[in-house]
């Protein structure tokens, strides 16, 4: 029996690994942040939605679900996709802006925090969405900076450097933005506007349908990620973020028409 209940605990303390991987990241891109070593700060946030992607996959596999992995995977969050994004665009571009550099950088990982806290109680409260998410999900605010920061480090600073022609043009002036960028990702985080989650389980038929044309599309996509993976994360988490607007402004449109 205490056998059973150690290898119970150990298929348990796995999944758990990946989320400690999570933090581990959040805390060292914290630390290149402040040295200045902008591309390994960012690299090392990527590598942090990496394992934080798998910690509850594996969980569900193993079947070692338990509320401190859920509890553990929040705080890894606020860590690596809250305070590590926001000091490394604080110290990437945020610091020229006296005082109120530091006031936008604080505000990301507040309303970061507030984030992931509905997230948790609507979870708990079984109230949540397999369709969408409530609000710009922190990995994807992350990503967008994290991307853009990758992306002009390349632009800026590395001759060499793989870089999407039309993202020389619009570089320039997202650094320009980037401060109203960091307020707008931060006020989608705590807003309503739904996101889509993907995780809605399809039936085989609707699987079927445009399976070539997303097929097409995937291999696109991956095409140009080997070769561009900064500037294929920036447009696709950037396209995403504008999307849940959009579709806002559509539906009230829409609402409008009919009455």
């Amino acid at each position: 029996m205490n056998l059973e209940k150690l290898k119970r605990a150990g298929i348990i303390t796995i999944p758990s690994l990946f989320t400690i991987g999570n933090i581990g990241c959040g805390f060292f891109s914290i630390l290149c942040s402040v040295s200045g070593n902008f591309s390994k700060a960012g690299w090392l946030i990527l590598i942090a939605m990496f394992l934080d992607g798998f910690d509850g996959r594996v969980a569900r596999l193993l079947k070692a679900e338990s509320a401190f992995g859920v509890e553990m995977d929040s705080l890894a969050d606020l860590i690596s996709f809250c305070t590590a994004p926001a000091l490394l665009i604080y110290f990437f571009a945020l610091k020229e802006i006296p005082v109120w550099g530091q006031a936008i950088a604080c505000m990301f990982v507040l309303f970061g925090a507030i984030r992931l806290a509905k997230f948790n109680v609507l979870a708990h409260s079984g109230k949540g969405s397999k369709k969408y998410f409530s609000g710009l999900p922190t990995p994807a605010a992350a990503l967008v900076l994290v991307s853009f920061v990758l992306s002009y480090n390349i632009f800026a600073y590395d001759a060499n450097g793989h870089i999407l022609p039309f993202m020389k043009v619009l570089l320039p002036y997202v650094y320009s933005a980037i401060a109203f960028i960091t307020i707008g990702l931060a006020l989608l985080m705590v807003s309503t506007v739904p996101y889509a989650a993907f995780k809605e389980k399809r039936n085989p038929a609707e699987k079927r349908k445009g399976f070539v044309g997303r097929l097409v599309l995937i291999a696109i996509i991956l095409f140009l990620f080997f070769k561009y993976p900064q500037d294929v994360i920036f447009i696709v988490f950037g396209l995403y973020a504008l999307m849940g607007i959009i579709m806002v402004f559509v539906r009230a449109f829409i609402k409008k028409e009919d009455k």
